[in-house]
Order: C-alpha cells, then sequence, then structure tokens
C-alpha cells in the first residue's frame, strides 16, 4: 500500500468516527435550582384560625350625633313603647325615630366609651337630646352623674333571634391597646377571656368578654366573682 492510499484510509476513518459521534444519542444533564424570593418579598404562613381574632362586621346604615341623656326607677317595670316592661338594669334606650328593635353602638365622645343597645322604647322628649339611655347603659359610659353627654349613634342592625347563651362584657375600648391590657389581666385568673371586635362603617369597637354560659346562673356565678375584683360586668345574652 502505498503513502497516499495509507493516508486516505486514516481520514476515511477519522472521518467516520466523526459522523457517529455525531448522529448518537445526546445525554443532557438536568439540574435543579432553587431560586430565591425577590428582595422584601415574604412567604406568608396561614394563621391557625383559633388564633384569629374575632371580628363582627355590621353594616352602618345611619350615624347621629347629639346629646343622651338618660332615665331610671320612675319608669322601671312601667310598659315600654314595644311592650317589654322597662328594666332600668338591661342595655336598652329610648329613640323617637329609629324602629323598636333596633341596634345601636352609643358611644360617648368624651371618653371613648361605646356599648351596644336595643331600642325598645320611645324618648326622649326634650328638645336637642336624641337618645334616653337606660341606667346601666348610662352607668358603664359614665353619664349617670352628669345627666347628659354628647354622643355618637350608629344604627348596626335588628335584634338577631338566636339559641340563647349568656356572655359576660368585662370592658368596651375604641383603643386595641386598653383591650388587651384588660384580657391578659383577665386571664391570670379566669378562662375563656376573648377579644371580640364589632366593626362598623366608622369604627372598630373591642369589646373584653368572658366565656359563654349556657344559663343565667353560671354566668352570674363568676360576674359575682369578677365584680369582687373591683370590675363592672354585664352579663349579655347575645
Amino acid at each position: 500500500m502505498n503513502k497516499i492510499n495509507f493516508k486516505f484510509l486514516i481520514l476515511f476513518s477519522l472521518l467516520l468516527i466523526f459522523l457517529l459521534a455525531a448522529c448518537g444519542p445526546r445525554h443532557r444533564v438536568i439540574t435543579k435550582s432553587r431560586t430565591s424570593l425577590p428582595e422584601g418579598m415574604e412567604v406568608k404562613k396561614e394563621v391557625p384560625k383559633d388564633e384569629r381574632p374575632l371580628i363582627e362586621k355590621r353594616e352602618t346604615r345611619e350615624v347621629q350625633y347629639g346629646i343622651a341623656s338618660w332615665y331610671g326607677s320612675e319608669f322601671h317595670g312601667k310598659p315600654t313603647s314595644s311592650g317589654e316592661i322597662y328594666d332600668m338594669y338591661q342595655l336598652t334606650c329610648a329613640h323617637n325615630t329609629l324602629p323598636l328593635g333596633t341596634m345601636v353602638m352609643v358611644t360617648h365622645l368624651e371618653n371613648g366609651k361605646s356599648i351596644e343597645l336595643k331600642v325598645n322604647d320611645r324618648g326622649p322628649f326634650v328638645k336637642g337630646r336624641i337618645i334616653d339611655l337606660s341606667y346601666a347603659a348610662a352607668k358603664i359610659l359614665e353619664i349617670w352623674e352628669r345627666g347628659t353627654a354628647y354622643v355618637k349613634i350608629e344604627v348596626i342592625g335588628p335584634v338577631v333571634e338566636q339559641v340563647q347563651r349568656f356572655t359576660l362584657q368585662v370592658g368596651s375600648f375604641i383603643d386595641e391597646t386598653n383591650a388587651q391590657k384588660l384580657a391578659d389581666q383577665l386571664r391570670k385568673s379566669f378562662e375563656n377571656v376573648y377579644i371580640t371586635t364589632l366593626e362598623t362603617f366608622t369604627q372598630k369597637y373591642h369589646r373584653v368578654t368572658v366565656g359563654q354560659f349556657d344559663n343565667r346562673e353560671s354566668a352570674l356565678s363568676v360576674a359575682e366573682k369578677l365584680s369582687q375584683m373591683g370590675f363592672k360586668v354585664l352579663v349579655t345574652s347575645r
């Protein structure tokens, strides 16, 4: 074999090897990499349901501002305009235009204290006043001694009939920090202490409550202990 044929054979062999390699299967290595979140973005963990704050939203249909007064013992035990017997120790009020049975949130604008009341009577019949509070409501809002005060009234809905449960309301605050301080204090001595937030169109109210009780006797027993500790307690059935 001469030199030219030998070189040709070598070149042909190399070309054949190259073509076989090019036509063979290709293997690709795939690697998985974790991509980090953009700066400033965090993964939000879902909060367990039992740790979420209790928020009750109600549509505010009407807001009024004006002078509140109160009425007490001279009307105690007498029929109201709704037919119910007036009980000065219950959380009720009299209003001249709102439908009987309406629930309202009344806020004393000087001290920020608020309370939910049921309209079950008509009044007041004194010019310049827009609402008459029961004795119990006036005590809670600290209107009792002075007689009158400038208040905000928010209509939050009609009374909803439901299975009766009793709850002790120990405080109601616009400032959530104050509600939390009271709740922390109560949890040292009592179980089932909650902060329930009532949210209207214009305001949030943070109520500190103890329990729910199946009957009034159980609620009154705990209420007595709270009263002996110096707390003002409302026994509510809603």
